[in-house]
């Protein structure tokens, strides 16, 4: 079980007494899709790594609409788990398996028993939060401040990047925007005037791809 760790590039420099303890101490887990693994109100018990899979984090506005944060992919860890660990606070968002997952689980243990004798450690859980948060922040500064048409032109051609058939609703647009649906339906509707894109029951097809893509470049977010 010990070939996870050459998983993470950053964990390489680690002594080998630290890096014996971490695979001594983890474990593997798999997930199903549609998981929540975290909730608010709820204590991280573990730092997990992902090996395998996809985990969306989002947060729950008080007028009730879903807000996607970020999503974690294989290679990386969650910053929120980090920031929960490192301040001894409960979850604010929550976390959800967007597919099957597999996983590496550092228990808080020795996740802080790392932290405190290892500066390689803390500089790969540091340098791992450095990065997300920084992407965080970018995500705070596209809500607060982007034009909405261009944030859903960028976001329509990242989903799309494999397809021009992307499976989403409206709904689910307004979710990775942070936004209500209703505008995203009132912008989705100007694109297909515009023959940008076809809307269907479900799903939303990329017509007029070039056209898409010229709009996103002179509007960048």
């Amino acid at each position: 079980m010990s070939d996870w760790i050459d998983r993470f590039p950053g964990l390489a420099a680690l002594h080998a007494p630290v890096r014996d303890a971490l695979v001594a101490s983890a474990g593997i887990v798999r997930v199903p899709e549609g998981t929540v693994i975290f909730g608010p109100g709820q204590a991280p018990e573990n730092l997990l790594l992902l090996l395998e899979g996809r985990v969306r984090v989002q947060q729950l506005a008080e007028n009730g609409r879903e807000i996607i944060l970020y999503r974690v992919h294989a290679g990386e860890s969650c910053v929120l788990t980090t920031a929960c660990l490192l301040a001894f606070e409960d979850y604010t968002a929550e976390g959800i398996a967007e597919t099957d997952l597999e996983a590496v689980a550092i228990p808080k243990r020795a996740f802080d028993d790392a932290m405190a004798g290892s500066p390689e450690f803390r500089q790969f859980v540091f340098a791992a939060y450095s990065r997300r948060i920084t992407d965080l922040f970018l995500t705070v500064e596209e809500i607060a401040f982007g034009r909405m048409d261009a944030r859903l032109a960028h976001k329509m051609l990242e989903l799309g990047r494999e397809g021009d058939l992307i499976d989403a609703t409206h709904g689910d647009l307004a979710r990775e925007l942070g936004t209500a649906r209703e505008v995203v339906s009132r912008q989705m509707s100007e694109f297909a005037r515009r023959a940008w894109v076809e809307q269907k029951r479900g799903a939303i097809r990329i017509a007029d791809r070039p056209a898409l893509e010229r709009f996103a470049r002179a509007n960048p977010v």
